[in-house]
């Protein structure tokens, strides 16, 4: 018998298996960390893209925007860099904000902060706040050509130059993180951020609209109106990077925001795509601990990919804390429609944003059994249809499986067939 210690919030849970029973899905990451040099590099030579040095010049204002605290993006050592290099081309440190992109999560806390940028540049550099239901920050764009209404934070013109700082991970209906994620959902308003999440969604066949999902770009409607939104507001300058199984930046995708964030999606999915050849009736997932499984809401896309490796009807183990929650105080609600059909017919007539991800994970609950180790109350994993483990981990591991440990991270991939659940 092998063991693996599953990642679970801060600490892991051990895992003994039968390697001849069970495949594990994971790559050990072939990416060293990066040096300050190496960064440096990277950002020296940027894609479609002038160096920095050319587009900031002395005197301009400059604002950095930076992901929130649900995800590991090596944040702190690029925008320590990025800091360094603006104050050098003649910048200076009043005149340079950072806003962090939290979309409709909830604020970043003071110590999350100094987590995400360092104490050093917490004291040094000023932050600002996002909320997306603050009209009164927001500026109008008008509407896009399939609708959408438009209006993002009025920071993104009320500096000279804006700079992104995004993570490339993969997302279940807009492809990819990172890159046009920054501004919207981002920056944006909470009525912009409903109505780009409400394309993920084919009301006349109740269910995904075709050409959405994991790893998908072109003819994704979701990437493709996030795209034309960004152009609207163009940074001049992003910075995407990759990180490995240790939380640090081990690739830097800098440059032009489209250009650089394909490239870096390209590069992320070659490496964090794993060939299956059958699916099987048990997956063991991690979401890969904090902060992957900081709420349900983000835990559930280790789920998502649990679901391409599984059979129907099969049974899915997923591990993930929540050590805050569901991630909505709302988000039960949902969980009263009588199936998943009924729920999108019910999104259809008023849609919210998390309304999409209780489809998501009431569709799973349908089609496979899904046992939930975590913090939240009985109660609440009942009311969404999820049991809990009734037995040991090891006990469950009768039967062929795959253990995937970081389950965001990596794709299942069945002789590259769409994606799309």
């Amino acid at each position: 018998m092998n063991t693996i210690h599953l990642k679970y919030g801060r600490g892991s849970i051990p895992f003994e298996y039968d390697p001849d029973r069970f495949q594990v899905l994971s790559k050990k990451s072939r990416l060293a960390a990066l040096t300050d040099a190496q960064i440096g590099a990277a950002l020296d030579a940027p894609i479609g893209s002038p160096p920095l040095s050319e587009i900031v010049q002395a005197g301009d204002s400059v604002l950095l925007v930076v992901s929130d605290a649900t995800r590991e993006t090596g944040s702190a050592q690029i925008v320590n860099l990025l800091v360094r290099r603006l104050i050098e081309n003649g910048v200076m440190p009043g005149d340079i904000k950072i806003i962090f992109a939290t979309g409709t999560h909830r604020e970043v806390t003071p110590a999350e902060q100094r987590e995400l940028l360092t104490p050093f540049i917490v004291q040094r550099i000023g932050t600002l706040v996002h909320n997306a239901f603050d009209d009164a920050a927001m500026i109008d764009l008008g509407e896009s050509i399939d609708g959408v209404p438009i209006r993002v934070n009025r920071a993104l013109r009320d500096f000279d130059r804006v700079i992104t700082v995004g993570v490339i991970g993969f997302h279940y209906f807009a492809g990819f993180s990172g890159g046009r994620k920054s501004i919207c959902p981002g920056l944006a308003a909470a009525d912009t951020i409903k109505a780009t999440h409400r394309l993920a969604l084919d009301f006349d066949k109740l269910g995904r609209r075709e050409g959405v999902g994991t790893a998908l770009l072109e003819g994704n409607a979701v990437n493709e109106a996030l795209e034309r939104i960004t152009a609207l507001v163009p940074p001049a300058f992003a910075v995407n990077s990759i990180i490995n199984d240790d939380g640090k930046v081990a690739a830097v995708y800098a440059g032009d925001w489209r250009l650089a964030h394909r490239q870096a999606c390209a590069d992320y999915l070659a490496e964090h795509s794993i060939q299956i050849h059958e699916k099987r009736d048990l997956v063991v997932v991690s979401s890969g601990g904090w902060p992957y499984d900081i709420n349900l809401i983000q835990a559930h896309k280790a789920l998502e990919m649990a679901s391409y490796a599984c059979n129907e009807g099969g049974t899915i183990i997923w591990l993930a804390e929540c050590r805050e929650g569901l991630g909505r105080p709302d988000f039960l609600k949902w969980f009263e429609a009588k199936d998943s059909h009924a729920l999108v017919e019910r999104l259809r007539d008023d849609y919210e944003i998390n309304g999409q991800t209780a489809w998501s994970l009431m569709q799973k609950t349908e089609r496979f059994r899904i046992l939930l180790k975590s913090q939240l109350p009985t109660d609440d994993q009942t009311r969404m249809r999820i049991d809990s483990p009734a037995v040991a981990l090891a006990e469950l591991s009768v039967i062929p499986g795959f253990l995937i440990p970081h389950g965001a991270q990596f794709l299942p991939d069945l002789a590259r067939i769409s994606h799309a659940a």
